[in-house]
């Protein structure tokens, strides 16, 4: 099934909004909450499955929800259908800080790679699976596990990440080496596996963790500078004290304020 040929304005600066404009007919398929608004011409039906609406029986629709289990999504997605006499729109909103990244599947050669939880919405007609890294050692410590994400089809895909993007394009034979965190999305071309960073004091002092991804080209590369994990990860190590105190972190007392609260034992 060929992919509905869509249009999209991206809106913002660091809370970006992806505004899909709709001709009659038309569809976007997106995540289960991923909607910040739509016109009245525009109609939402939930489904099973990866968006391709191609599946045949029970068998198929469930095959392809548990799927999307498995990488982290919901078992439905949501269809966006124009059912309108004129164009309409329909607006989408990343679930935190970042960039969203249009990705023209066609110039893709078709297929893209992406970490688990950051496809945001795409053209009807846009396939979103699995894809199993058959290698030990990635599977293991690759910060994704075994399974990534996997876009295919001919339209556009949206995918969102945390912090500010990087594009690099790889040539034949190039090597990057990146921390797993910061891997967004890659194309199929490129082959994906983990290196040990070494030395005694590199694993145990450098701060990096003891892994880093390694992407060999040809092919394009997106990088985030803010892995989600490591952001949530600093947001927990500084909420139990602020939800213990009950005051704001900029505070005068600061963590003095405790001693007067009458909150301790």
């Amino acid at each position: 099934m060929k992919a509905h040929e869509i249009d999209y304005k991206i809106i913002g600066e660091e809370m970006q909004c992806l505004e899909i404009e709709l001709d009659p007919g038309e569809a976007v398929v997106a995540e289960a909450g991923a909607l910040m608004m739509m016109e009245s011409g525009i109609r939402m039906d939930t489904i099973f499955g990866d968006g391709r609406g191609q599946q045949q029986g029970i068998f198929g629709k469930l095959l392809s929800a548990g799927k999307r289990v498995l990488t982290g999504e919901s078992l439905f997605m949501t269809v966006y259908t124009n059912h309108g006499m004129g164009k309409q729109h329909a607006t989408f909103a990343s679930p935190y800080p970042g960039k969203i990244i249009p990705i023209d599947l066609e110039l893709m050669g078709g297929k893209v790679i992406c970490q688990k939880d950051s496809f945001l919405c795409a053209a009807k007609g846009v396939s979103i699976s699995i894809e199993f890294q058959r290698k030990l050692g990635t599977g293991f410590f690759g910060g994704e596990g075994f399974i990534m994400q996997k876009l295919e089809g001919s339209g556009f895909a949206f995918v969102h990440s945390c912090g500010t993007i990087l594009e690099k394009e790889l040539k034949a034979g190039e090597t990057l080496r990146v921390d797993t965190g910061c891997i967004v999305a890659f194309t199929q071309q490129v082959d994906y596996d983990i290196q040990f960073v070494g030395g005694i004091k590199n694993t145990l002092f450098g701060g990096e963790g003891v892994f880093l991804a390694s992407l060999t080209g040809p092919g394009k590369v997106w990088v985030q500078s803010l892995p989600f994990s490591r952001l949530a990860g600093r947001v927990l190590a500084n909420a139990p004290g602020a939800l213990r105190s009950g005051k704001e972190e900029g505070s005068i007392l600061g963590g003095l304020g405790n001693l007067f609260d009458g909150d301790n034992n």
